[in-house]
């Protein structure tokens, strides 16, 4: 087998970001294969790509099941891409798209960046969001009302939960197994809680139970689709296209780091950047 290599996506220079598999080969391994080689490796994502003429065949797998879209692992391709053919632009089909990656050498990191599918967002429905209040309990005054319930695409679909208080982002907690029911029932791959730090900087932590992970450190799909969220909701500074960052794993010991820039129109594709590290 093609050498498996491995990298935390989205680091915080030399240290932090989220680990994903990586499995470059001449040709995909079976689906079976697949899913076996991402569950003995356990990282929320492993990615696997073969050439298809100029571009690459993609496929991500967690450690239960497949899912069509993952942004750190992405990354992590970018970069080992990058160390086999070169700092470039790599076209990348998915199992339901198609996006690109671009990858350039920065010291001894990688940094890439992905332009994600499309993005969508409307409010959750009453019950999704009361359920969700109660799973990381919540009540309704913890919510900042500039940022409604929302359901958020940006290759998969995510649920936002937007806090005031930093204080309640730090404290978040679930039961795993209720979380995961409640994940799969919504068809959500995460269920997303930010705070907004001025109108360009977000603190994020990610629940992962839907593919069998408590807390993802950094999460580039959850952050394109908070990209096309916030354009829909006309957020200020991203009206006319603009960048905004986030910070994921500060409560894990992961640090994390992503920068989010969008084009201000709705249903537009979001580029997000980040570094990635050898393990």
């Amino acid at each position: 087998m093609t050498q498996i290599t491995e990298f935390a996506a989205f680091s915080d220079g030399p240290t932090g970001g989220n680990p994903a598999g990586v499995l470059v080969a001449p040709v995909l391994l079976p689906r079976g294969e697949m899913q076996s080689t991402a569950r003995r490796l356990g990282h929320s994502e492993t990615v696997f790509a073969a050439p298809d003429g100029e571009g690459w065949t993609v496929r991500y797998f967690a450690p239960e099941a497949e899912v069509a879209f993952c942004g750190h692992a992405t990354i992590a391709l970018g970069a080992r891409l990058g160390e086999l053919h070169g700092p470039g632009t790599y076209a990348l089909s998915l199992r339901d798209g198609a996006i690109t990656v671009e990858t350039r050498a920065e010291g001894d990191l990688w940094a890439a960046t992905l332009v994600s599918p499309p993005t969508r967002s409307a409010p959750l429905e009453a019950g999704e969001t009361k359920a969700l209040l109660d799973l990381f309990a919540l009540a309704a005054d913890d919510l900042d009302p500039r940022i409604p319930p929302s359901r958020a695409h940006g290759g998969v679909d995510h649920a936002v939960l937007a806090l005031r208080d930093c204080a309640r982002l730090a404290a978040m907690a679930y039961d795993f197994a209720a979380g995961r029911d409640l994940m799969r029932r919504m068809d959500v791959v995460t269920v997303s809680l930010i705070r907004a730090d001025g109108p360009a900087r977000f603190d994020a932590r990610n629940a992962f139970a839907a593919g069998s992970v408590v807390e993802d450190p950094a999460t580039g799909a959850a952050a394109a689709a908070l990209g096309g969220l916030l354009v829909d909701l006309g957020w200020p500074g991203l009206v006319e296209g603009g960048t905004f960052d986030v910070a994921q794993g500060e409560d894990m010991g992961m640090p994390s780091r992503l920068r989010v820039e969008v084009t201000g129109t709705s249903g537009a594709s979001v580029r997000v950047s980040g570094t990635a590290r050898r393990l």
